[in-house]
């Protein structure tokens, strides 16, 4: 019998029971799943294994790569940054980062990095994974790049990127990396366990990410496109994310490591209306900016219909029709994993796991928990 641990309150025993139908089914193997509402944690749970031969099992500070989540905590640093009046969301890039305005990209707006719009989704070929993890020399050579779209016209995913560019405001603006920002204005006045990249330290509670292939092909797109020059800048595969070499980088858009706990302390103030446990992080009108909608339409990267607002993305139910409309901001990690902040009910979901669906962005997982907690909370279907 596969093991399930934590806490619910009554209302929410129906999200225990969708978790162990997934573990009794084999769908999931390990995962952590919190929701907050309005600083309350209803659901608390985790299990299930850390391995795929199912002989470890998932502990309660059991931490894994989380993949494209951790946009979502290197989102806040710069909205930090934003309501601390030193970054200016609708200004030129090269106002901070004046190499940036090389090849034609004088013009790009901080918001367009935000957004994933500034045409600069990858690096320029050739390119190797190992390039990456070198961050203040790839963001140099992203900043010379022409961009591969016209920016600000439309979305084109920074799968690997955003990091890097959002990252080296950061560093612009502080003389501090990301990784070190996050670790002092975000992770440790919150308490979370949380970090970008993986400290020798905790590398015997970290869960391998069991790999799934990912359901786009390079090889068959055009090689003119946006998503070829991304998915190919540099090339990469999930077993990545289990080697060394990636866990001890500093990768603002991909690695960071953490559990729904965690993800939950960070993200949660978004939803409170920049309250949280260590005093208030972020004034209203800073999160307001979430919802300027940046694009709303085809995203040239992940072929998905997406739209963005400044740092996160939007509900769009053409694409993801479990997360319902509203004030929402949202975005997951490659192979299911995801963060919901909800401001309308004050409610944050966090959900991770190790074993990886084929898509991009959610999973029959997800949006089975997804949908619990909806129906659990307000008696509604987001459906």
């Amino acid at each position: 019998m596969t093991e399930l641990n934590g806490t619910v309150s009554p209302t929410f025993e129906p999200v225990r029971d969708a978790v162990e139908d997934q573990l009794r089914s084999g769908a999931e193997v390990g995962l952590s799943l919190v929701v907050d509402v309005d600083g309350q944690q209803v659901v608390d749970l985790w299990g299930g294994h850390r391995d795929a031969a199912r002989t470890q099992p998932w502990q309660r500070d059991t931490i894994t790569n989380v993949w494209s989540i951790t946009k979502n905590v290197t989102s806040l640093a710069a909205l930090l940054l934003v309501d601390a009046g030193e970054l200016d969301v609708y200004a030129p890039v090269a106002r901070y980062w004046p190499e940036f305005a090389a090849n034609g990209k004088q013009d790009v707006e901080v918001r367009h990095l935000l957004s994933h719009a500034s045409g600069v989704s990858g690096l320029d070929h050739p390119a190797r994974i190992e390039d990456l993890y070198d961050v203040r020399a790839a963001a140099a050579r992203m900043a010379s790049q022409k961009p591969w779209w016209e920016p600000g016209t439309a979305s084109g995913y920074h799968v690997l990127n955003y990091g890097h560019l959002v990252g080296e405001l950061v560093h612009r603006l502080t003389g501090q990396s990301l990784r070190d920002f996050v670790h002092q204005h975000i992770v440790q006045p919150s308490g979370a366990d949380f970090q970008i990249g993986l400290r020798d330290a905790d590398v015997e509670r970290v869960t391998d990410v069991i790999a799934a292939p990912l359901d786009i092909a390079p090889p068959t797109l055009d090689h003119d496109t946006a998503a070829y020059k991304t998915f190919t800048g540099p090339p990469f595969e999930p077993g990545m994310a289990n080697t060394p070499a990636w866990r001890a980088a500093e990768l603002g858009g991909a690695n960071g490591h953490g559990n729904a706990r965690s993800i939950a302390e960070i993200l949660a103030p978004i939803a409170r209306a920049g309250a949280a446990a260590h005093g208030q992080l972020l004034k209203p009108d800073t999160i307001g900016l979430i919802f300027d909608e940046q694009s709303n339409g085809a995203d040239l990267v992940s072929g998905m219909h997406l739209r963005w607002g400044i740092g996160y993305a939007l509900p769009d139910r053409r694409t993801l029709p479990w997360i319902p409309d509203g004030r929402i901001a949202f975005w997951g990690g490659w192979g299911g994993s995801m963060a919901i902040m909800d401001l309308d009910r004050r409610m944050t979901i966090s959900y991770v796991m190790n074993n990886m669906g084929a898509d991009l962005l959610g999973s029959q997982r997800s949006a089975a928990y997804t949908t619990a907690i909806y129906q659990a909370l307000d008696g509604g279907n987001p459906s």
